[in-house]
């Protein structure tokens, strides 16, 4: 005989509690406190001017989790926490990415219910220092998105590639990285153009770049490509227009291209990514954009010369759709 309880529903219910106790954690420099090596509540207290119950508290919690681990009255970093939160594992630090869902994200879930029964985004409410704080934190989920992206999708054998329309050039620039080979032409709109030309120039890679601008849902690009990234693009435009984003990339690659679309998108498994389906609400409320069916895009594609060959789930990231120019 099963037995039931409810601890899948109180962990979900009570989700918001570990995420504030994660965002203070990152704040307060908790993870960094433990980079140089284990220490206890009380020193780690004394190193952040902050109360040993609150350490308790926090330290605790995020041993439960599986970021710190405790041991012999001691806390020390588990492997994730010292990559992506400690400030000098190498990795993306996460922690700008942190205090956005802390500072804006947070505030707008709050709005959730009207989002629900309107099916509009929240109030905003942005000045100065919350866009700030709003581009620092997108820009570095974007970055984590760029590692993994040039981790798992093989993109080896192009020569030239056209980065379209994206929010952040870091998916190309990780790609010229990993192939020598590969040139690449940024076509993005007009207002990314300039950090377009700073990402590309610290980056070391002028030499092998063209920076354009034109109107993402518009421009036929010119040239021909055998290497296509679309990028965080479609769930900021419509069904028609990114049909005809589609199809005005298809009339630039060359037969055989690779198109690369990341995305968070809704899938048809039995079991949905949460990821994912989390995403959709978290665009709808901040801004009304759309995260829409992996179905439904795939219909696009059809529709405008791609054939899907694979779909390449990042972790802690959206997924890629690979698709090939028929």
């Amino acid at each position: 005989m099963t037995t039931v309880d409810a601890s899948r529903i109180l962990d979900v219910a009570t989700g918001y509690m570990a995420s504030q106790q994660l965002f203070e954690s990152s704040r307060i420099g908790l993870f960094r406190a433990l980079a140089d090596g284990p220490r206890p509540a009380q020193e780690i207290a004394e190193h952040l001017g902050v109360s040993e119950r609150i350490v308790r508290i926090l330290a605790d919690a995020m041993s439960a989790k599986g970021l710190l681990r405790r041991m012999g009255g001691k806390y020390q970093l588990e492997r994730d926490a010292a990559a992506f939160l400690a400030g000098g594992g190498g990795e993306v630090d996460l922690a700008p990415f942190l205090t956005f869902l802390s500072e804006i994200s947070y505030s707008h879930w709050i709005q959730f219910p009207h989002t629900v029964d309107t099916g509009e985004p929240g109030d905003l409410g942005m000045d100065d220092a919350r866009w700030a704080t709003f581009m620092s934190g997108v820009m570095t989920y974007n970055a984590l998105h760029a590692r993994e992206f040039g981790r798992l999708v093989d993109v080896s054998s192009a020569r030239r590639a056209l980065d379209f329309g994206g929010l952040a050039a870091g998916f190309a620039i990780e790609a010229m990285r990993r192939n020598p080979d590969l040139t690449t032409t940024f076509l993005y709109a007009s207002d990314f153009e300039d950090g377009v030309r700073r990402a590309v120039d610290d980056a070391g890679l002028t030499d092998r770049s063209e920076v354009r601008s034109g109107d993402t849902a518009t421009t036929r690009p010119a040239g021909t490509y055998d290497l296509i990234f679309a990028n965080h693009v479609i769930h900021r435009f419509s069904e028609a227009e990114n049909r005809g984003i589609f199809r005005n990339l298809r009339g630039a690659a060359t037969a055989g291209a690779k198109l690369t679309l990341l995305d968070f998108f809704l899938d048809e498994d039995e079991t949905p990514r949460a990821l994912d389906a989390q995403h959709a609400g978290e665009y709808l409320v901040i801004d009304g954009t759309v995260v829409y069916p992996e179905s439904q895009v795939r219909d696009w594609l059809a529709a405008t010369g791609w054939h899907v060959t694979d779909r390449i789930t990042l972790p802690g990231s959206p997924r890629v759709l690979v698709a090939e120019a028929v």
